[in-house]
């Protein structure tokens, strides 16, 4: 399986930007445009809410209702690494965001990175 470590998170205002990362190794006989990669966050007392996903070459993305226009997912398969570009926060948008990547419907998770919105 393949090893996820996220960071980027952090205390932002409302209205500010962050950009997570999603740094993939542990590789074996596959790299990383083998696999499909997601975002996903959870806030304290809610359900892990889907964010954004990627195809394996990065040519097609889609994205949450909650985050649609705000927030831009891309990945650079040559240096085993996703992207996750968050404008315009808002007061919604805090909890410990996940990448996960997904192959032959096996899904690996991070260990998560916290994203704070606060003025």
């Amino acid at each position: 399986q393949v090893h996820l470590v996220e960071s980027g998170g952090g205390v932002v205002q409302p209205g500010g930007s962050l950009t997570l990362s999603c740094a993939a190794s542990g590789f074996t006989d596959f790299t990383l445009s083998d696999y499909a990669m997601n975002w996903y966050r959870q806030a304290p007392g809610r359900q892990r809410e889907f964010v954004a996903a990627i195809t394996r070459a990065g040519d097609n993305t889609s994205d949450g209702d909650s985050v649609k226009g705000r927030f831009t997912i891309s990945r650079d398969n040559a240096k085993n690494e996703m992207y996750l570009q968050m404008n315009s926060l808002n007061l919604e948008d805090p909890g410990v965001y996940y990448c996960t990547g997904v192959r032959c419907s096996r899904r690996s998770w991070g260990q998560g990175t916290q994203v704070t919105v606060s003025s």
